[in-house]
């Protein structure tokens, strides 16, 4: 439905110069490329960035993907709007449940563009101050709508009104809700997400941490 690119603004809520979550959407294609390693800022669109180097961006946080249906869920649960872009995603999309896509699917995209599912949005101190709505973290966590990140494995280029399609499901049945869900305390799913060979590196490691 829209591409969002993040413009910056303070953020009073980690103490970070600057955080890209302000998303807006724009016109015509987007070229979108594999970043590369966390730590410079940046992201697989062209002219958007994180401010949280540490924690976000790099190559299996490429791209963010939020889902309309989720937006309409959450409006019709917090009693307010939330428009293309209000979670802070690259990506809104409709007409397929992003949440239900599994750890390691495939979606081709215009231009010869790959994406790969790697994992789950956490949420964390800078989201909780952007929705601005109290108890949010406990809301996002109970619903599991998180919306998935992906790594580029092919470049190309997005655009509103594009067609994706999923190329490749992985059999394991492990989805982006199941990823979220042990991300976030639920431990009898560690071990069922953390076997799955399409994790990004280190993943596995983190989900038991945690």
């Amino acid at each position: 439905m829209s591409v969002n690119v993040g413009r910056p603004r303070e953020n009073p809520w980690k103490g970070l110069t600057a955080t890209y979550i302000d998303k807006q959407p724009v016109d015509g294609p987007v070229q979108v490329t594999s970043p590369g390693p966390k730590g410079d800022g940046s992201v697989g669109l062209a002219g958007d960035k994180v401010g949280d180097v540490e924690h976000h961006g790099g190559t299996d946080q490429a791209v963010y993907v939020y889902g309309s249906e989720d937006y309409g869920h959450f409006s019709g649960l917090l009693g307010r709007e939330f428009g293309p872009g209000a979670f802070g995603e690259n990506l809104t999309t409709t007409g397929y449940d992003v949440n239900e896509a599994l750890i390691g699917e495939r979606w081709a995209g215009p231009g010869g563009l790959v994406l790969q599912v790697t994992g789950a949005r956490i949420p964390c101190a800078t989201f909780r101050g952007w929705i601005a709505e109290r108890g949010w973290l406990k809301t996002f966590t109970r619903e599991a709508r998180p919306g998935p990140y992906l790594r580029v494995v092919e470049p190309g280029h997005v655009e509103a009104g594009a067609e994706m399609e999923v190329a490749h499901r992985p059999d394991h049945g492990v989805t982006v809700a199941m990823f979220f869900r042990a991300a976030m305390g639920e431990r009898d799913l560690v071990e069922t997400v953390a076997v799955v060979p399409e994790l990004p590196p280190g993943a596995a490691d983190w989900l038991r941490s945690r």
